[in-house]
């Protein structure tokens, strides 16, 4: 797989670069920006993120470790009072609701830094210091038989230059 980078002056050309390369089939695009543009984050459409997961796992988690903690103390230190029975889940489920967000959390925390394969102590191959700075970036994976076309059209949409990157 080949990896060209496109440097952009002006994120409304990165908008449009990256719509064309979608259209086109290329879903493999990342997007460097010195500062949040609404433009280029719509243009990349991302997919819902995975991290919302391991939030559910984790509150469901919460929730029966809550009832099932709870439950197995009161059945196992049995103390009557006044005639209750001795697993009444009403007065459990403040303590499973605090679990589920709990875990909830904890797992939220877990998956954002498996998710975004954090943290990383390299920079991807494709990013440039200028792109911190004033200059924006795309960069594409694509096979070798299409850097012609990608390149065209990048070069088609304003880039400044586009560069064939290993990775």
């Amino acid at each position: 797989m080949a990896q060209l980078v496109g440097v952009f002056e002006d994120p409304g050309k990165v908008a449009e670069v990256v719509g064309h390369l979608r259209g086109r089939g290329f879903e493999d695009l990342e997007t460097y920006s010195p500062a949040p543009f609404a433009e280029v984050d719509d243009a990349v459409l991302e997919k819902p993120s995975r991290v919302r997961i391991f939030t559910l796992i984790g509150g469901l988690l919460g929730v029966v470790a809550g009832y099932a903690m709870t439950i197995w103390m009161a059945n196992d230190w049995q103390i009557m009072l006044g005639g209750k029975p001795y697993s009444s889940i009403p007065p459990y489920t403040i303590i499973a609701f605090e679990l589920t967000i709990l875990f909830g959390g904890l797992l939220t925390a877990l998956g954002l830094f498996i998710v975004g394969r954090l943290p990383r102590f390299t920079r991807d191959a494709a990013y440039s210091a200028r792109f911190s700075a004033e200059d924006f970036g795309v960069a594409v994976r694509c096979a070798e038989r299409d850097v012609a076309e990608v390149d065209g059209l990048m070069r088609m949409h304003g880039a400044v230059e586009v560069n064939l990157v290993a990775g």
